[in-house]
């Protein structure tokens, strides 16, 4: 069960998202199903999107960075041959090409070049800030800026035949802030013409599948999972009560006698698997709390 504060909900569901929905719309139907203000996401999907959307409830809320941070993988087409406005389905036609002697292989090189350490210019459709503006707000004005290209990493890029001529069927495997859409135009600039996204379904975030997710309608407490499982994908550090009554003051602590190893952050956690705390690194052998959940009882 999850955390409960008072009539709160403490903890994690594990939405699968459905098309036409927005991010915000599913945090609006969390706040009504559980009957609290205290909602939040992590990692948007687009309207379009399906899939893998991480929810909040309560204090968990305030572990959400740690959930975006996660690599993320997506499944969808590439249509070859097509630019778009937005670089996905929901945009006007800017170009087309005869891209229909391209073959599987040449695909395949095209995004072997496009897989490890790459950079990415973020699209206008994104809520990238460039001069205290959120470039989907520009795009909506129709002004175009220039962006400066951000590294990511492109842990897999594996495509295989679509539906039909033309459409590439493809799993991306990447870190945070990386930009599917992205990814499929550059992979048809790199064919020698263009392309863009469509049916764009998120996966898996870190350890959380599309297996563990329900749809909003299905959400009820009996699936919100409790802190410590939404941060299980941190390497969680048991302490006793001496530690447990310094995490409650919100104390440095020192890494070596806790036997805590790596680079962070680390999930504290009481003997009964409660979440206390996540700890980050520091410069030195004292780890901080970046948040405190709860005190120690």
């Amino acid at each position: 069960m999850s955390m409960s504060t008072g009539d709160q909900v403490n903890g994690l569901v594990v939405v699968d998202k459905e098309a036409g929905w927005t991010s915000h719309d599913v945090v609006a139907r969390c706040r009504r199903i559980f009957g609290q203000k205290r909602v939040g996401h992590a990692g948007t999907l687009d309207p379009d999107a399906t899939g893998v959307l991480l929810v909040g409830l309560g204090r968990a809320t305030r572990l959400m960075r740690f959930l975006t941070a996660l690599p993320k993988t997506y499944e969808a087409e590439i249509v070859l041959g097509v630019s778009t406005t937005t670089l996905d389905a929901s945009g006007e036609t800017t170009n087309t090409w005869d891209m229909s002697e391209v073959g599987l292989a040449e695909v395949r090189e095209a995004a072997a070049g496009l897989t490890g350490e790459i950079e990415q210019i973020p699209p206008m459709v994104s809520a990238v800030k460039v001069g205290g503006r959120r470039l989907h707000a520009l795009a909506r004005e129709g002004i175009e800026v220039d962006r400066a290209a951000r590294p990511v990493t492109v842990h897999r890029f594996d495509v295989a035949h679509g539906t039909g001529p033309g459409i590439v069927r493809m799993e991306v495997e990447c870190s945070s802030g990386t930009y599917v859409r992205v990814l499929a135009a550059d992979l048809g600039a790199a064919l020698g013409g263009g392309a863009h996204l469509r049916n764009l379904r998120r996966t898996r975030i870190g350890s959380f599948s599309a297996d563990d997710a329900r749809l909003v309608d299905e959400l009820t407490p009996a699936v919100v999972l409790t802190p410590a499982q939404a941060m299980r994908d941190l390497d969680q550090v048991v302490v006793g009560p001496d530690t447990q009554r310094l995490i409650s003051r919100g104390l440095p602590l020192d890494r070596v006698p806790l036997g805590v190893l790596g680079d962070g952050p680390w999930g504290l956690v009481d003997e009964g698997h409660d979440l206390l705390a996540v700890y980050e690194a520091t410069e030195t052998d004292r780890i901080r709390p970046a948040v405190v959940i709860r005190s120690a009882g």
